[in-house]
């Protein structure tokens, strides 16, 4: 009779499974979402839109856009500030971020606000979309950002 591997293929794989459903419950719970909200203190009214939240480990920035007169620099520092405020805020960073969308209200600010942007993300920068946005930002902004970090 001639001997095979295929028990002890079979035999392990039912180890594995065993393992796989000893899987705590803890584990398998869902990520819970959290509105962190500027200043810690939640508004009385229902807001249009969440600026910060996290789920899980992760974490969303809504758009910040610089609602002043400036030029696209000043703009892009501005925003920049703003974001690091928010991330810091809730238990993160600038070199925790893995995305940015960038929205320029003209495409000809790109290379200007390339110069304020660099390296504010570490030496390790996000992932990054940038688009001029079609009929301009609100707000008369020149640029709006958004990100999404790790805690």
């Amino acid at each position: 009779m001639k001997s095979t591997n295929r028990r002890k293929f079979i035999g392990s794989g039912v180890a594995m499974a065993a393992a796989a459903a000893a899987v705590p419950a803890v584990a398998q719970d869902k990520p819970v979402k959290r509105v962190i909200y500027a200043g810690g203190v939640k508004p009385a009214k229902t807001p249009l839109f969440s600026s910060t939240v996290a789920l899980g480990n992760l974490l969303f920035v809504a758009g910040v856009g610089a609602h002043f007169e400036g030029d696209i620099k000043a703009h892009t520092k501005h925003v920049l500030d703003e974001i690091e405020k928010q991330l810091k805020a809730a238990g993160s960073s600038m070199e925790k971020v893995v995305k940015c969308n960038v929205y320029l209200n003209d495409l000809k600010d790109y290379v200007a606000m390339n110069e304020v942007f660099l390296g504010r993300f570490g030496s390790e920068p996000p992932v990054r979309t940038t688009i001029a946005a079609a009929g301009g930002i609100p707000g008369n902004s020149l640029v709006e950002i958004d990100v999404i970090a790790y805690l």
